[in-house]
């Protein structure tokens, strides 16, 4: 009698189980995904830019996409993020062209310095190059196999010391100072200066020990480093270049995706572009103030320095473009795309 019973039952138990599994939102049709950037705890830009993007498209998805964040380096160096990413080690990334200029160079071209003046400027020019379709993403971002999902460009760098004081450009002559690679190496070059590339989380210890002098930073990057009351003197009001911030997630994962996930994403991507550059603006603007009240002094280069940074700045974009030209990369090409799009 129970064997039979169970025979009955059982056709209408596998129907109830399944029935189960096919219910929207059950736990086996959400999407997993694991987000890493080398961002600590507390800074700005996961703020006003990684965190709104999760919560974005799980709304938009009425939460089918499950992200688990992993920040300050927990799955790999800044350097790796790529890697990681295109290894499936992380499905989404934060991958700074500075930090892989071997496989990005022309990726950095928004850090050229005096090209624009604010953060928004610099993000939405840029935006037209790397999103799917653009310049960049078929120059680079596609041949490596990822596609960029949201981008912020930094306010204009400035320059901070340490001990070291501003008296002028001269001042800066022999300083070793710290950069992210790329564009703004000759930047410091041209201002005569020692250029030191590091990841930026090494700066606090690199600066503390002497190691470098000075860096080229945003003010709004100095808190989010713990770095306000190491610096004593910066420049105001200047471009020594600036940083790129790209979302990153590879081109096998993307397609893997279900439609609505990927509409989705899109979306969130350009609200988040648009959005996180206003932040990031008005962090600049109170960031100095907080910072000048820790003991920085902020430096107005006179008349005469501002016109010479101009003249020197001003040649870094074509000898950029030059450098990358003699390697059989597009610079030139990417740098008049990137003009173009800022007007």
């Amino acid at each position: 009698m129970k064997t039979a019973t169970i025979r009955r039952l059982l056709p209408y138990s596998c129907a109830a189980l399944l029935a189960a599994l096919c219910q929207p939102g059950h736990a086996a049709d959400t999407v997993s995904l694991r987000v890493a950037d080398s961002f600590p705890p507390g800074h700005y830009i996961p703020k006003a830019a990684t965190h709104p993007f999760m919560e974005e498209v799980k709304k938009l998805t009425d939460g089918a996409v499950d992200f688990k964040y992993f920040p300050g380096q927990q799955l790999g160096k800044a350097k790796d993020m790529l890697s990681l990413t295109q290894s499936g080690v992380a499905d989404i990334a934060y991958v700074a062209p500075s930090f892989v200029s071997d496989k990005m160079p022309l990726a950095a071209v928004a850090e050229l310095p005096g090209e624009f003046s604010s953060s928004c400027e610099g993000t939405q020019a840029y935006w037209k190059l790397a999103k799917p379709g653009g310049l960049l993403d078929q120059k680079e971002f596609a041949p490596q196999g990822v596609r960029v999902l949201f981008t912020l460009v930094l306010p204009p760098y400035q320059v901070f010391l340490g001990e070291k004081t501003i008296d002028g450009l001269d001042s800066l002559q022999g300083l070793k100072i710290r950069t992210s690679g790329g564009a703004k190496e000759i930047a410091v070059r041209k201002l005569g200066a020692v250029p030191i590339q590091m990841a930026t989380p090494e700066v606090h210890e690199a600066l503390s020990r002497g190691t470098i002098d000075g860096m080229l930073f945003p003010y709004s990057s100095i808190l989010s480093y713990d770095l306000q009351g190491m610096v004593k003197n910066s420049t105001v009001g200047e471009n020594f270049g600036s940083f790129i911030v790209n979302y990153v997630i590879s081109e096998k994962r993307w397609k893997a995706l279900p439609e609505n996930v990927q509409q989705a994403m899109i979306k969130a991507g350009e609200d988040i572009t648009a959005s996180a550059c206003k932040i990031s603006q008005e962090h600049e603007s109170a960031d100095a103030k907080t910072i000048e009240k820790a003991g920085d002094k902020l430096v107005t280069l006179s008349d005469a320095d501002k016109k010479k940074a101009h003249a020197l700045m001003s040649s870094v974009g074509q000898e950029w473009a030059k450098e990358l030209d003699g390697r059989g990369k597009a610079g030139t090409e990417v740098l008049k795309a990137f003009q173009e799009a800022l007007k």
